[in-house]
């Protein structure tokens, strides 16, 4: 191929500097002053994002309401601790939020969200449907996933590193690998987890978050979730698949 002009970009310190260098013709300052003036008319800074947050900041903002901390939340995604903490400086500035407790009660929806397109929640009364998950603590993913399928028959449905999802006829079993013993959470289904989450908040129950999106699928389908206190304080969870 051959150029007329040959541009590259030198930075400095107070931003950077446009130059051209001719290689043939007479053109060079005019070739110059035109690429000048057509970079002149860019905005600085980040290009516009057509939602409130970042895809970065989202997927940290979905950790911190799903109760991950912030070096849990590095590991998970790849990134560093300063990186994570960035982010959520910069969602609470952008939402107008002062402490991290707020950001997890936060009850927004990402714009490519298809919660987001459904619009308003539901009006009518909200009743809690059948089991949809229940979690459990192993003391070993690998070997408890290998139990549950190999001997008992389960269905192996996908796993996330020390995660594993199981299919019990319908009812979707949670392994995470944990130390201790830990209660187990019951998963109730709901339609609309945003209507849920408000009339059951009327009544007086407890979150410990707002609704969340804990995970996409390779399909699209996205899992939705949000947890609670029973009466002695125990976790609960309400859920829904978008």
């Amino acid at each position: 191929m051959e150029f007329d002009q040959l541009f590259f970009v030198t930075t400095h310190s107070r931003g950077v500097t446009l130059r051209a260098r001719q290689i043939k013709g007479g053109e060079g300052k005019c070739a110059s002053a035109a690429l000048w003036r057509g970079m002149s008319k860019r905005p600085r800074g980040r290009p516009p994002y057509a939602d409130i947050l970042t895809a970065a900041e989202w997927r940290v903002v979905e950790a911190v309401r799903h109760g991950a901390t912030n070096a849990e939340i590095a590991a998970r995604q790849g990134v560093s601790r300063d990186a994570v903490k960035f982010h959520i400086t910069n969602a609470l500035q952008k939402l107008g939020l002062q402490r991290r407790a707020e950001l997890r009660h936060w009850d927004g929806v990402r714009r490519d969200s298809k919660l987001h397109r459904k619009g308003e929640p539901m009006a009518s009364d909200i009743k809690l449907g059948p089991l949809g998950q229940v979690a459990r603590s192993v003391r070993n993913i690998e070997a408890s996933t290998s139990w549950y399928r190999d001997v008992l028959g389960l269905t192996h449905l996908y796993s996330f590193g020390k995660l594993a999802f199981l299919d019990c006829g319908g009812l979707r079993l949670f392994l995470s690998e944990g130390e201790g013993a830990a209660d187990s959470i019951l998963y109730f289904r709901v339609p609309d987890i945003h209507a849920a989450h408000k009339q059951l908040a009327d009544r007086g129950i407890e979150f410990l978050d707002a609704p969340h999106m804990i995970h996409r699928h390779s399909d699209g389908t996205e899992e939705w979730m949000a947890f609670f206190k029973d009466d002695e304080g125990r976790p609960l969870a309400i859920m829904a698949q978008a």
